[in-house]
């Protein structure tokens, strides 16, 4: 490989002669080998950072203090940024010491070289054009990094909010198809009163869709953003009025409505937003892990377990015992949603290390929240299209549980009475009998009658 020399603060340093990125991406590279997930696994982010740095550049010119060629050639290398044409050359560790600096500096590097080229120059002749100097002009990372993950962060909800509502449509979708299965509810995994296949599903749909409003209210904190702020929010270096105007260009460019924060020290160290948004993704988790655990519970047997619904065959089940399929993909879910528990703490506990004017753990509190968003969204689609979209209902199996269940005297009560429905309901449990016979047996209700009571559509109208 063929390098070129660069310099910076500590020296010289080879960086690869192709590579658009410079020396202290280089040296990032070297530094920090952490986490194995680079820039370019989150591709959302790295847009971000080219909308930022495009906007800081449009400011610059409109206020006077930027070269017009250099404007022209910084806003064509941001464009090849945007759309992904430079995704390669982000190699440097999500999780990093200095506060996102490598971050910043990388997207300065290289949109600079790539600006170099295009005005004929050679990567690295940064008397030209300079990733401080002219990329950087009227920003420090600890502005224009923050920005980046922010409008990173609302993009990336979109997405998960659109998973969300693509399974929330699923669920309601089995929720009609299943609404003339009765079956028996449950509570402390103990027989309770009857209801339908289809409540059950629809009620996991309406559980998840209060989750919608939370993660788009959530994710609007972060259209307040801090660039001018420069260091640590006194401006130093920008010029008057770029604040406003900044936050006014990237709404612009970003059709997000960003605003420009009203007291930039406060802003430059506050990651209130960030905890806010991952509370919300746990809420989600905590509540999709419990429709997996549902659907796993549901679904057990065989032969031996509940049986009520059948999932989508995905892979064998083992390497011993011949016949078994596990419900793989509420099982992938499950543990997707530990995952995000855990990131949330991350946050938590990165958010709370800031100290006086900047909280320099911004970069794995970054990776959690976008891991989080990342890991749920696939696994929203994946439980949509593998599994949800797939399971049916053993109708037989649901209705015989209702019909040998204890619980359903409870459904009786207001026909046969108190008195009668405890006398059934302990003769039932000592003979083994089935409430639904010795109703029967007793006289205390005709079949037809029996049979009405416990019809999917008089259960509906109950509730």
């Amino acid at each position: 490989m063929d390098f070129r020399k660069e310099s910076d603060l500590l020296g010289e340093l080879e960086v690869p002669l192709h590579a658009y990125y410079g020396v202290q991406t280089q040296r990032a590279i070297n530094n920090f080998q952490i986490s194995n997930q680079h820039l370019s696994s989150f591709p959302a982010f790295i847009q971000a950072l080219g909308y930022v740095k495009k906007g800081a550049a449009q400011t610059n010119f409109e206020l006077g203090i930027l070269d017009e060629n250099i404007y022209k050639v910084i806003v064509q290398a941001c464009d090849e940024v945007i759309a992904g044409k430079l995704n390669e050359e982000f190699p440097i560790d999500m999780i990093q010491g200095g506060a996102g600096t490598s971050v910043n500096m990388n997207a300065n590097e290289v949109i600079a070289n790539r600006a170099l080229e295009l005005m004929g120059h050679q990567k690295g002749e940064y008397q030209y054009l300079s990733p401080n100097d002219h990329v950087n002009l009227s920003q420090s990372t600890n502005d224009a990094y923050p920005t980046a993950i922010k409008i990173a962060l609302f993009n990336l909800n979109a997405r998960l909010v659109a998973n969300l509502v693509k399974i929330i449509e699923a669920f309601r979708a089995k929720g009609v198809e299943f609404s003339d299965v009765i079956k028996m509810g449950r509570t402390q995994l103990q027989d309770a009163v009857p209801m339908t296949l289809g409540q059950e599903f629809e009620a996991f749909a309406a559980t998840l869709e209060e989750d919608i409003s939370k993660l788009n209210n959530n994710a609007l904190l972060f259209v307040e953003v801090n660039m001018g702020a420069t260091a640590i929010g006194t401006g130093l270096n920008a010029p008057a009025g770029y604040a406003i105007k900044c936050a006014e260009n990237l709404a612009a460019l970003t059709n997000i409505p960003i605003v420009s924060a009203p007291n930039l020290v406060e802003a430059t160290p506050d990651t209130g937003s960030y905890v806010i948004y991952s509370s919300a993704m746990k809420r989600l988790s905590v509540k999709l892990s419990k429709i997996c655990n549902d659907l796993r519970l549901l679904s057990s047997g065989p032969r031996a377990g509940l049986f009520e619904i059948n999932l989508p065959p995905m892979q064998p089940g083992s390497s011993i015992m011949p016949g078994k399929v596990n419900p793989v993909i509420p099982e992938v879910v499950n543990q997707v949603c530990f995952k995000v528990i855990g990131n949330d703490l991350t946050v938590t506990f990165a958010a709370e290390a800031g100290q006086l004017q900047l909280n320099v753990m911004e970069p794995v509190l970054c990776h959690a929240i976008m891991e989080s968003i990342k890991f749920l969204s696939n696994a929203l689609d994946t439980l949509r299209t593998k599994c949800i979209v797939g399971i049916t209902a053993n109708k037989d199996i649901c209705l015989n549980m209702v019909k040998n269940s204890i619980g359903i005297v409870t459904a009786l009560n207001p026909y046969i009475g108190y008195k009668n429905s405890t006398k059934i309901a302990k003769e039932a449990l000592q003979s083994g009998k089935s409430v639904y016979d010795l109703v029967l047996e007793y006289g205390l209700l005709s079949q037809e009658k029996l049979d009405a009571i416990l019809d999917p559509r008089n259960m509906l109208q109950s509730n």
